[in-house]
């Protein structure tokens, strides 16, 4: 019984949080606030890290399989991705440098600056 409670868990804050997004029209997936949720409830403990522990893990080891679709998308738009390659490798070097320069200054930031 331990594993389906913990997959209750995981699936009630999941649709707790579609549940909202949908009610208050709200741009934030879901999924997202459903995450939320469940860090809330894990913080103020209401629901205890060992209930959902093993369940998380397993989707964590399982992830790759959720980037098949993606990959097939691109496959099955190849030709479209290399008449904008150069838009669309400019927009991934950019957005990677902006990340590598925004962490970088809040590890900074919280380390008490230089050193």
């Amino acid at each position: 019984m331990r594993p389906y409670r913990g997959l209750a868990i995981i699936f009630g804050f999941y649709a707790l949080g579609e549940f909202t997004s949908s009610a208050l029209n709200l741009s934030i997936p879901g999924s997202v606030l459903g995450m939320l949720y469940l860090l809330a409830a894990l913080l103020g403990g209401a629901v205890k890290l060992d209930w959902v522990e093993n369940e998380a893990e397993a989707f964590v080891r399982n992830m790759s399989v959720m980037f098949v679709p993606p990959g097939v998308g691109i496959v099955a738009y190849i030709g479209l991705l290399k008449s904008q390659a150069v838009s669309v490798f400019g927009a991934l070097i950019i957005s990677f440098l902006i990340t590598l320069l925004v962490t970088a200054k809040t590890v900074e930031l919280l380390r008490g600056g230089k050193g």
